[in-house]
């Protein structure tokens, strides 16, 4: 298989303009399109899993970064739900045919708000949806509702919460702008329809996106087919070979039901 293409899309105008970074693997259909977490990259195991996969049987792979993440341009400060929706939108128009899209944490949120605009606006290239740790309405639910008082005093007052990151040595920016627009693109308090199958992976000792977080989005999806995996010893990354292994299950499920098989010719 070639290399994966590296390409720089322009999002935005004026003075809102990035250049997002984005890594595309040439191949067949259905493509697999991935989306990552909050301050993860395209470099992450996950990530890379999937374009192994995708390289193994040649299917087209496309994975970026978004705006104040990894390769890309733009200042993290300046992110929001908006922002980072917009530029998915950017490079998943880039891409052709069917697609499998798979998301990580705020990923699997994205994942959800990528695949609504796309059939609101008449498309149907979204052939299912692989959430992991879906951390969908994150930032009311696992963000706002969670401060303490003097987090929501610094909020107020500095407008940005810094929290630990067992992740990282450096704090867990969260801004005030994150918190707001997340409030224009909450999704739980009423059914949500894909018209996709859905897996959902998760790690039952998950601290940043309980299994109760997730089993209150599964209760959501009344319409669609939809796997539930809880991976009972599984941290938030879910990056472990047998958790990959999962990934790459699921993957497969989501071709089989995007491809069905070929009726074979009697003579």
């Amino acid at each position: 298989m070639p290399d994966p293409q590296h390409l720089s899309l322009a999002v935005g105008t004026g003075a809102g303009v990035r250049r997002i970074a984005v890594l595309r693997r040439p191949g067949k259909a259905p493509g697999l399109f991935w989306l990552g977490g909050y301050r993860s990259d395209m470099a992450g195991g996950k990530a890379t899993a999937l374009d192994r996969y995708g390289a193994a049987r040649g299917l087209a792979v496309t994975r970026f970064d978004y705006s104040g993440h990894g390769s890309s341009g733009g200042d993290f400060l300046e992110g929001t739900i908006s922002r980072w929706l917009e530029e998915a939108l950017v490079v998943f128009a880039a891409t052709e045919g069917p697609q499998i899209v798979a998301g990580s944490s705020m990923g699997g949120w994205l994942a959800l708000l990528l695949n609504r605009a796309i059939r609101a606006a008449g498309g149907d290239r979204v052939k299912a949806l692989i959430l992991i740790a879906p951390a969908a309405d994150m930032t009311e639910e696992l963000m706002r509702k969670t401060f303490t008082k003097k987090e929501l005093k610094s909020l107020e007052e500095r407008g940005l919460v810094e929290q630990p990151s067992e992740y990282s040595g450096e704090p867990y920016p969260i801004t005030a702008g994150l918190i707001e627009d997340g409030a224009r693109h909450l999704m739980l308090g009423k059914g949500i329809v894909t018209g996709c199958p859905v897996t959902i992976l998760q790690g039952g000792r998950d601290r940043d996106v309980p299994k109760e977080h997730a089993l209150k989005l599964l209760a959501h999806l009344l319409s669609d087919p939809v796997t539930f995996t809880l991976v009972p010893d599984g941290d938030h990354r879910l990056s472990r070979d047998q958790d990959l292994r999962l990934l790459e299950a699921a993957v497969e499920r989501a071709i089989a039901d995007a491809v069905p098989p070929q009726p074979s010719l009697e003579l």
